[in-house]
């Protein structure tokens, strides 16, 4: 691999790394994105100290998949992990953990697990913790967790009636920094914090609970209706929800304010760590990125569940240290870029298998070929044949009484496939429907243009890159006799983009010097 501006040399000390993941976390919710509200000032200045991707996205808008592909740098049909329920099935050579150990990192976990790994594959691990509940230390957790728990997932209508000391992120950041205390100092450490939160239920105490006024937050770009027009998937979760908490959606006001003010309550807890992170005196790598995102009262909609919309697939990105450059970059980029990322940032070899991209040139603030970083793929489906609207199958939960899971046998069932370009998306599921969409215009993705002939000639470009982007994402191991061919950065098309794509999204895309 050719040396790198952003790679330290050989006799470099390797840097520590923090990951912080927070989990169904929207993007382009702060100031620094054009929300009008403040709700991550910390956020936003740690972004613009660093590399902040504004087109960043999962693999998988769906907690296990989408963190799998985190550590093992594979998309879901690669890693086989297609569900939250299937982690023990992961599929790879090597991930991020197997990586940094071979280094000499220390690994450290503190957090919502949700993950292929266990408290085994640490040298410390404070957790799980889950959306309700995590380890308790004292009464007052425990009564905190049994009234989280009570929420039965829904959003809190009044303000917690517990102190902020309780609430799990702020629990997460002080096992964070036992463990920083705890961690030498001579031995570089990779240290992975990942918040439940802004994940239901939705609640938060005072000051947060009233810091955004229901009538501040901004209008949402659909309703109920766009459920509706949408069907499938969509229209069964709202009819389900509907049928479980009537007029739940006359609250969705209450709900994003909630979600608002969570936002900015793990916000200070993030600036609190990596205040302690500083103390230890090492360069560190600090990555800040979700899992996936939020309807947030879109479509008529809470949490996620349904399709492959923007609003559940981009995700905030964000890496600063050392060797990084202060910028926003527009390429379009995926969680799963993040170990090749590490890999080449630190000097290691990348495992066989890893299907993401090293955005290491990108880091350095390096102009990059249009064709690699134009267009982004992503996917969603366990598999099987797809469930109608109308049907009712036996769920892991009751149909009687209000509790629900929107990841479940219907909303999970058959397959879908997304791939963006520019401003272009393509979504097609496995009974060979498509949705084209124009984001630029169309971002709530409401108005499907693939079936007007005026965009025949988009429709079949994006048509031939989401194939391109599913035979190029297919399962290289278990490795054989060949030799698979490797190229600089695991960018395969460096040189030679899809056909149509450079006009699909314009020459200049992707290769304007970083603002």
């Amino acid at each position: 691999m050719d040396p790198d501006p952003a790679t330290p040399a050989a006799t470099d000390p390797l840097p520590d790394v923090l990951v912080v993941m927070t989990d169904q976390h929207r993007a382009g919710l702060t100031r620094r994105s054009g929300y009008p509200l403040d709700t991550m000032p910390f956020t936003d200045r740690l972004a613009a100290t660093g590399t902040d991707f504004t087109r960043a996205h999962t693999a998988n808008p769906t907690c296990v998949p989408a963190r799998t592909s985190l550590l093992t740098g594979r998309f879901p049909s690669a890693h086989r992990v297609r569900q939250n329920s299937t982690a023990r099935h992961a599929c790879y050579e090597r991930d991020l953990l197997d990586v940094l150990r071979d280094a000499g990192y220390r690994l450290h976990f503190a957090g919502k697990p949700h993950i292929h790994r266990g408290p085994e594959d640490f040298d410390a691990w404070a957790g799980p913790y889950w959306h309700t509940s995590g380890p308790q230390r004292s009464e007052e957790q425990r009564r905190f967790d049994a009234w989280l728990h009570a929420l039965d997932h829904g959003p809190s209508e009044t303000a917690t009636p517990f102190p902020l000391e309780v609430q799990l992120p702020y629990r997460i950041v002080d096992d964070a920094i036992a463990q920083l205390d705890e961690a030498p100092t001579g031995q570089p450490g990779f240290f992975w914090v990942s918040f439940p939160e802004p994940h239901n239920p939705y609640q938060v105490p005072e000051p947060y609970f009233s810091l955004f006024a229901e009538e501040d937050v901004p209008e949402r770009a659909s309703g109920p209706e766009a459920a509706e027009r949408k069907g499938g998937d969509h229209l069964w979760m709202r009819r389900l929800i509907e049928s479980k908490r009537p007029g739940y959606d006359e609250r969705w006001r209450r709900y994003a304010a909630s979600y608002l003010g969570m936002l900015r309550l793990v916000d200070d807890q993030l600036e609190r760590l990596v205040d302690a992170v500083g103390q230890r005196g090492r360069d560190t790598v600090v990555v800040l990125l979700s899992d996936h995102g939020d309807y947030v009262g879109e479509y008529g909609l809470q949490r996620k569940g349904a399709g492959l919309s923007d609003f559940l697939t981009r995700i905030p990105l964000v890496v600063a240290g050392p060797g990084v450059v202060a910028q926003q970059r527009d390429e379009l980029v995926s969680l799963v870029d993040l170990l090749p990322t590490l890999c080449e940032l630190l000097g290691l070899d990348v495992p066989a298998g890893v299907q993401g991209r090293s955005l290491a040139p990108l880091l350095a603030g390096e102009d990059v070929p249009v064709g690699e970083f134009a267009s982004i793929y992503a996917e969603v489906g366990f598999g099987g044949a797809r469930y109608r609207v109308d049907e009712h199958p036996p769920l892991h939960f009751d149909y009687a009484g209000t509790t629900y899971d929107e990841l479940n046998s219907v909303t999970m069932s058959g397959g879908q496939r997304m791939v963006r370009a520019g401003d272009w998306k393509l979504v097609v599921d496995d009974e060979g429907r498509s949705e084209l969409y124009h984001l630029g215009d169309d971002p709530a993705e409401l108005c499907d243009l693939s079936e007007d002939g005026e965009h025949a000639d988009r429709l079949l470009t994006l048509t031939r890159l989401l194939a391109a982007w599913m035979i190029r994402t297919g399962d290289e191991l278990p490795t054989g006799a060949y030799r698979p061919k490797r190229v600089p950065h695991n960018w395969r098309w460096a040189e030679h983009a899809p056909p149509g794509l450079a006009e699909l999204v314009g020459p200049a895309y992707g290769a304007a010097p970083p603002r």
